[in-house]
């Protein structure tokens, strides 16, 4: 019955969005024979109806492919400014997917029991495109997405940032550290709107006795990752496959700790599913120089690309590494996937989206006429 659809999964305010059909997961919890999905969770545990905002984009669709993978029923809200439904192309058609065109500083009205809120332009030359709307996507977002958990009661996930510590003093960072961060810098719309969405976060818990659960990410990294992201793994991955010189951006000596997308996507879980509200550090604690990098790029993706160095932007940190003791006994993570690891299955992706074969004896990629992406990059 329409009016059912309605109440289960749909949406007002003029969004787009294809929907499960009737007597589909989304109201059985189960799966009809050759409808493509798991005849129940991987886990054994009951089928959820779960929010992801952001899920069409390089994080999010990792995360939704989990999701779907374990058997529940998945409801994408993503307005695609970064994310992209490319993302998504294996599970188009499946009927525990719904995929809403949507953008969360706009309310939405749909029936879940978990919400991952990731919706959030994360790289900075994304962020600072649009100052003013990353922070109304940061704040009036996670307003929407907390009135919607506390209209239904839902535990909601809430990705944070390692830049809301800024520049940090403290090194490595502990969760308890309260950060340095320039309030009016050029990176203030993300790292103070982030700031701002945890505070609404934990005044929701103790207000309402809302579930939360908070996860702060450091730097993430693997397939999927937009080609002109900005961030430096993906800059540098892309500029090795193509033979440009990998841009170093001033001094060189300042770091960043690595982890890969299906580590971290693995702590969002075991964080939603714990009983810690957080925050809680995800990353690898592994730390490079960017210089270290551009050599393990250059390793994996092409030894004979070159580097070169310009100069840096405005509140760029000078290191960052997480400190991941509360995962480790909280959650009983730890990423696991090595850098150069993830660097050959992030350079197999980038070259096939790129039209650029792989070289087998040693010679450089060759280039099949795709136009070069041009890179722009940020520091995370």
């Amino acid at each position: 019955m329409i009016w059912q659809w309605l109440l289960l999964g749909g949406v007002f305010a003029g969004s787009t969005f294809t929907a499960a059909a009737e007597g589909s997961p989304a109201e059985e919890g189960v799966c009809r024979p050759g409808a493509g999905c798991p005849i129940s969770p991987a886990d054994g545990k009951k089928v959820k109806r779960i929010l992801v905002t952001g899920g069409a984009g390089f994080l999010g669709s990792h995360l939704v492919d989990r999701l779907l993978e374990a058997g529940h029923h998945v409801i994408v809200a993503d307005n695609y400014f970064t994310g992209d439904k490319f993302n998504l192309k294996r599970w188009l058609g499946n009927p525990a997917l719904e995929i809403i065109r949507h953008d969360i500083t706009q309310e939405l009205f749909v029936e879940v029991d978990q919400i991952y809120h990731l919706a959030c332009p994360a790289s900075p030359p994304h962020y600072k495109y649009n100052p003013i709307k990353t922070m109304k996507t940061s704040i009036l977002g996670t307003m929407n997405m907390l009135g919607l958990a506390l209209r239904v009661r839902a535990r909601m996930l809430f990705t944070s940032t390692s830049e809301v510590y800024g520049d940090p003093l403290e090194h490595p960072q502990t969760e308890e550290y309260w950060g340095n961060v320039n309030p009016i810098g050029v990176r203030a719309c993300y790292d103070e709107g982030k700031r701002a969405a945890e505070t609404l976060m934990f005044d929701y818990h103790r207000t309402h006795n809302l579930e939360i659960r908070v996860a702060r990410i450091f730097n993430t990294y693997g397939p999927r990752m937009n080609l002109g992201d900005g961030r430096v793994v993906s800059n540098f991955v892309a500029q090795a496959l193509q033979g440009v010189p990998l841009t170093i951006y001033k001094p060189g000596t300042q770091t960043r700790s690595f982890c890969f997308v299906s580590d971290l996507v693995d702590g969002l879980i075991r964080l939603m599913e714990g009983n810690s509200t957080g925050p809680i550090n995800l990353g690898n604690p592994d730390e490079f120089t960017m210089e270290e990098l551009a050599l393990a790029v250059k390793e994996v993706v092409n030894p004979n690309a070159t580097v070169i160095y310009k100069d840096n932007t405005a509140d760029d940190p000078r290191q960052r590494k997480p400190n991941i003791t509360k995962a480790k006994t909280l959650l009983d993570w730890a990423p696991t996937v090595k850098l150069k690891d993830g660097l050959r299955m992030m350079k197999e992706d980038f070259a096939e989206r790129l039209g650029l074969s792989l070289p087998t004896d040693g010679d450089t990629v060759a280039d099949h006429g795709r136009p070069q992406w041009r890179m722009t990059q940020g520091g995370r």
